[in-house]
Order: structure tokens, then C-alpha cells, then sequence
């Protein structure tokens, strides 16, 4: 296996077009050994698609939650109603989107256990492993089942399939194994605190992946979780961060003082489509220029606190420069000079807490609150030099509490939310429940790719909200693609497609 052709893996492990089960044969010519340190690179480089592209597992993430929506303006974004469907829970078993981000995750899968192959160094090979489980963990949180070849057998053999509770037990086998060998840093590698990380969301997860319809929560993983916080906390290498946005500025690599683990972007050459993140939102007549069209919905909007920094504010670097400020933005606009902007009809540039799913009439240019949680990159072109965040502090905090909640030490989770609302501006909470504890992770993490697993988690993913009904426990699951089914008998349709 070792002197397989090499152009053939890296076209089989990167091409988003690419069927992971087609037949191979077994007479491919002999190339030349390749680096595993240029095969570990090009892994990072192609985890960028799937996880910072508006269209795949972020969109999946966010779009099927109660914070995000994508909403026909007239002839703009209506692409046949793929994002309609992902917020009201309609989507069908061919949806382009889910399919694409199911076939390129297991792509990543196969490069990293492809690697393993050339004699990487045990650094190199731990990181392959642990972006490996990361990825096994993300499939396993939206289809429920994982195709995965063991090290060592044939790609000649169908690939087996992983249940929920083998690939729960895998990944956390597999960060046991990695741990020792991975590196204390940079956040721009896969590095011990992330795998403990990861090990901390498979736990908590855990129940709620053996039984979607009712999750439980073991004692014992929840004690795992609070003594994995712990060591994050104690280690005295993160802290809350003094302004929120600090976490997603172009040079959060330098600034932030909470990320544990992001995706490397490099200003004006090499980056992924982190600037999807302001894009995707603002006005064509802001600076800078966006595609005019996800929102979030005034009841998310509501739950802040006017003095919660999270909900927006001033930004040096943006605001200054283009008027845009950081957060959720509503009502009038303006550019850097406080003038007041306006739409490409002529008319104000206010975007209003109003928006729907399909929208009509004459202000189709400004229906719904505008997310910024990125500050936009002014000087770097379309290669934004954000790196983009999969695991910080604060999360690490808020899953401590919620454990701690799960075990019924309230006072201890309190404290924890409390500690974070303070540093955000937000006044104490009395008390904490479910529902509050759920609300707060919404307030601390939105629009960063979590919220339909904390939905999930919470029990209420097929809850009705703003432009959703109520969904049924079909929408537990994503669709497997039909390419995938057609190539490997031992995946099975999950149910309700």
C-alpha cells in the first residue's frame, strides 16, 4: 500500500467530487513515497471546506437552529430553497449542501488515515489522528453512522460502518491514545488542550448520541468533563477576554487570549472562506460590501441584555474604517463618518428586526438583523486573515457549568455563567436551569457552528420558533447521500428519508 500511486490519493482524498467507494484496482503503478508532513498540511488545508464554508457543516449547524436564517429576497438566495429548508426542518434526502459536507468529511477521514501509511513522526501522526476523531465526531453528530476503513485493511473492501456508540467509543479511545504525543501548541495545530477538548464535547454529547429523543447524562462523564475543564483552567494559558471580539478579529492569532484551537488563515494568499462570515450577511452598499442575506430573528436578538457586549459594538479596525460595527446589527447604518447609508433603491439602509422566510414587497433589501461576529478583514482581500475558530475558553467554561448542572450543583454552574455574563457586560442571573444554561451558550456562541448539537442536547431541536414549526424525530438525523448508499451496502438510510 505504501507505493501507491500518489496523485491518486491526494485526487481521492481532496476532490469534493470524488466517491470515497469507488472501485480501485489493484495494479496502479508505483510513484514516489510522499512527505507526511505535506500530506498532515494539506489535511489542515481541506478541513477549511466542510467546516468555515457557509454552505456545508456550518450551515448545517446554524441554519437548522433558532438564530440563523437564510431568507428569499425576491430572485436573491432563493438556489431552488436550499437554505428555506434547512431552517424549517424540510429538507429532503438529496439535499446539495448536506450531501457535499457528508462526502467531503469523509474525504478528510480517509487523507488522515492515508498519512498513517508513510512513516509520519509520532507528532504528525497524533495530529492526523485527532483531526481524524474530530471529524469522525462531526459525521457522527449529524448522520448518526460513520464509514470508516480500520488502519491497515483493504480499500478493495467495503468500509465498514460505525454505530453511535462505536464511533463514540473510537474518538474517545483515540484522543487517550494521541494525547501524549500531541503538541502543547500552537491553537493552529491540533494540540493536547484541543483533544481534551473534544473529549469533553463527546462526553458531554454522549447520551444524547445513544438516544436522540432522550438524552441522558451519566455521572460519571460529567465528572470527566469538569476534571478536563479543570485542567484547561488551571493550566493558566486562557482567559475571558477583554473585548468578546477579540476571538474573531483578523489577528485573533495574536490577540485573543481564549482560542485553543482555530484553523490557520493567512491575510492576502492563503485562506479559507472565512470572510463567508460578513459576506454572507451585509448590505451591498456596506464597507465592506457583502451578499446581502443571512439574518438572525428578533427573539434571539431579545435575549440580550442592552449592556451585553456580545450583542454589538464599536470596533477598531472596522468601524472606523467602513462604519460596520461588531455583533448584531439593526436600524440605521452608517459609514465611518456617521452618514447614514442607504439601500441600492435609494432608500435608508435600515435593517429591521422583520424578516421571514420568503420575503415580499418593496424592503426586501433590508428585512432582518445582520451578524458580525467576525470583524471583517479591510485590508486582506477575498483571503481574510481571520483564523477560524473550532474551540475556545469559554465553551470550556460553559460545559463545566453545564455538567455541573447535570449533577445537580447548581451554585457551581451559576457562578461559571455568571463570571462570563460579567465580563460581557451582562448583569448576574439569580438562578439556572436548563433553559437559561441553554439560552447562554446561544448568547456566548452563536453563528459559531454549535447550536444544533446544543439544541439537540437540550431536547429541543424539533421545538417551534420564529419561521419553524414544530419538526419531527426524522430531522434527528441528516440524510445519507444517495451516492453513498448506492456504493457502500453497509450503510443504511437513517429514518424518515
Amino acid at each position: 500500500m505504501k507505493k501507491l500511486l500518489y496523485l491518486f490519493f491526494v485526487v481521492l482524498a481532496f476532490s469534493a467530487c470524488t466517491n470515497l467507494e469507488e472501485e480501485l484496482r489493484e495494479d496502479l503503478p508505483e510513484g514516489e513515497t510522499p512527505e507526511p508532513s505535506a500530506l498532515l498540511a494539506s489535511t489542515y488545508d481541506a478541513m477549511r471546506l466542510p467546516y468555515q464554508d457557509q454552505t456545508r457543516w456550518w450551515a448545517a449547524q446554524e441554519h437548522t437552529g433558532d438564530a440563523c436564517l437564510g431568507p428569499t429576497r425576491g430572485g436573491d438566495w432563493d438556489d431552488n430553497g436550499i437554505w428555506r429548508v434547512l431552517h424549517n426542518h424540510t429538507w429532503s434526502a438529496d439535499h446539495d449542501f448536506l450531501g457535499s459536507t457528508f462526502s467531503e468529511l469523509l474525504q478528510i477521514v480517509f487523507a488522515t488515515s492515508n498519512l498513517l501509511q508513510y512513516e509520519p513522526t509520532a507528532q504528525e501522526a497524533a495530529e492526523a489522528r485527532m483531526i481524524r476523531a474530530f471529524v469522525v465526531n462531526t459525521v457522527l453528530d449529524g448522520w448518526g453512522q460513520v464509514p470508516f476503513r480500520r488502519d491497515g485493511t483493504s480499500l478493495l473492501d467495503d468500509a465498514e460502518v460505525m454505530d453511535a456508540e462505536t464511533a463514540t467509543n473510537y474518538i474517545l479511545d483515540e484522543i487517550d491514545a494521541v494525547m501524549g504525543s500531541l503538541p502543547e501548541s500552537p491553537t493552529n495545530r491540533a494540540n493536547k488542550d484541543a483533544a481534551k477538548v473534544l473529549k469533553m464535547k463527546v462526553l458531554l454529547n454522549k447520551g444524547m448520541y445513544m438516544n436522540r429523543s432522550n438524552p441522558t447524562f451519566a455521572e460519571g462523564d460529567m465528572n470527566t468533563v469538569i476534571s478536563l475543564a479543570d485542567e484547561i483552567i488551571n493550566s493558566g494559558n486562557y482567559s475571558l477576554a477583554s473585548n468578546f471580539f477579540d476571538n474573531f478579529a483578523p489577528d485573533n492569532d495574536a490577540i485573543s487570549t481564549e482560542n485553543i484551537w482555530t484553523a490557520e488563515n493567512i491575510g492576502g494568499s492563503n485562506s479559507g472562506n472565512v470572510r463567508s462570515r460578513w459576506f454572507c450577511t451585509l448590505h451591498y452598499n456596506q464597507n465592506p460590501s457583502g451578499w446581502n442575506g443571512f439574518t438572525t430573528l428578533s427573539d434571539f436578538y431579545d435575549s440580550f441584555e442592552d449592556t451585553d457586549f456580545r450583542r454589538g459594538a464599536d470596533y477598531e479596525g472596522m468601524t472606523d474604517v467602513g462604519g460596520i460595527k461588531a455583533g448584531l446589527l439593526v436600524g440605521q447604518q452608517v459609514d465611518q463618518d456617521g452618514t447614514e447609508l442607504q439601500d441600492r433603491n435609494g432608500n435608508p439602509l435600515a435593517f429591521t428586526r422583520e424578516v421571514s422566510l420568503v420575503e415580499s414587497g418593496n424592503n426586501l433589501e433590508v428585512t432582518g438583523i445582520r451578524v458580525v461576529k467576525y470583524p471583517a478583514d479591510m485590508v486582506s482581500g477575498d483571503n481574510a486573515d481571520n483564523d477560524y475558530v473550532y474551540y475556545r475558553y469559554a465553551d470550556v467554561l460553559l460545559m463545566k457549568a453545564e455538567a455541573a448542572m447535570r449533577k445537580g450543583d447548581n451554585g457551581t454552574a451559576l457562578n461559571i455563567v455568571n463570571d462570563i455574563r460579567m465580563s460581557r457586560g451582562a448583569s448576574e442571573l439569580s438562578s439556572i436551569d436548563e433553559a437559561t444554561m441553554l439560552a447562554e451558550r446561544g448568547r456566548e456562541l452563536y453563528w459559531e457552528g454549535h447550536r444544533r448539537t446544543d439544541l439537540l442536547r437540550f431536547g429541543k431541536y424539533l421545538d417551534a420558533w420564529q419561521e419553524k414549526p414544530a419538526s419531527g424525530n426524522e430531522r434527528l438525523l441528516f440524510p445519507i447521500p444517495a451516492g453513498s448508499l448506492a456504493s457502500n451496502p453497509n450503510l443504511t438510510q437513517n429514518p424518515g428519508y
